[in-house]
């Protein structure tokens, strides 16, 4: 009996050890993309020229809100005062004009939010374009063969965490990126 499980055990063992030896053995690097996109020279410009651009825009919204909802008051009032009567002509008109312009602030501050989200996108595409190539040379440094972003990972032990030398690499050929919006939201803006 003994034989028959030590026969057993070595046949199993026979059948595990080629499918084990055949395995390549994988060094894994981590990378935190949430602190490249954070912490990268390009990056951190960016931010600043985009945090500016969403600044000017409410400060445009705050400044084109202001008068049309003093005008907006003023109209419902002419409404409240006409008492369920039918407005004049001139009553009409203003609500009209007072349409139109609301019309043309919202048209106005859509316009300037799809440039911004057009810039960001634009931003994040040439990050993109240089990320990949930096995680790779970091890759060839490091004997690595596989690369993970820390956010997918459960457990991470030490030496595996190369965001500091790709930071390096991504800044060597990304020193900056263009703060505009991107090809598409040119064309249908500048009409």
């Amino acid at each position: 009996m003994t034989k028959t499980v030590f026969l057993a055990s070595l046949a199993a063992f026979a059948v595990t050890l080629p499918v084990a030896a055949s395995a390549a053995p994988a060094n894994v690097v981590v990378v935190d993309n949430e602190r490249i996109y954070a912490e990268c020279n390009a990056c951190r410009s960016a931010q600043a020229s985009l945090q500016a651009q969403a600044t000017t825009i409410q400060a445009r919204q705050t400044a084109l809100a202001a008068p049309l909802k003093t005008e907006a008051q003023a109209l419902q009032a002419a409404a409240d005062a006409l008492a369920g009567k039918t407005p004049d002509a001139a009553l009409q008109a203003r609500a009209t004009a007072f349409q139109t312009k609301q019309n043309s602030a919202n048209q106005e501050l859509s316009r300037l939010q799809q440039n911004l989200q057009s810039s960001q996108a634009n931003v994040l595409r040439q990050i993109n374009a240089k990320l990949g190539p930096a995680i790779k040379q970091v890759m060839l440094a490091k004997g690595a063969n596989l690369a993970i972003d820390m956010n997918n990972t459960l457990a991470v032990g030490s030496g595996m965490d190369v965001t500091a030398d790709v930071l390096v690499a991504l800044n060597a050929v990304l020193p900056s990126v263009s703060v505009t919006p991107g090809a598409a939201a040119t064309t249908t803006t500048g009409r």
